[in-house]
């Protein structure tokens, strides 16, 4: 999800390339969001190039 996140895909695109509901992606957005301590998905996705997952 985080890889997907990093690639700057919206909800929509990301429950699309993984057939689940965008309600279904929005949930594990935020618990990545929360596992990181990252505020927004901005946060997220530097903290997935700095640690070399995007």
């Amino acid at each position: 999800m985080l890889r997907l996140v990093s690639q700057a895909m919206s909800n929509a695109e990301i429950a699309q390339r993984l057939y689940i509901g965008e309600a279904t992606v929005k949930t594990h957005v935020s618990n990545v969001l929360q596992k990181l301590g990252a505020r927004d998905r901005v946060a997220a996705v530097v903290y997935a190039h700095r640690h070399g997952l995007a």
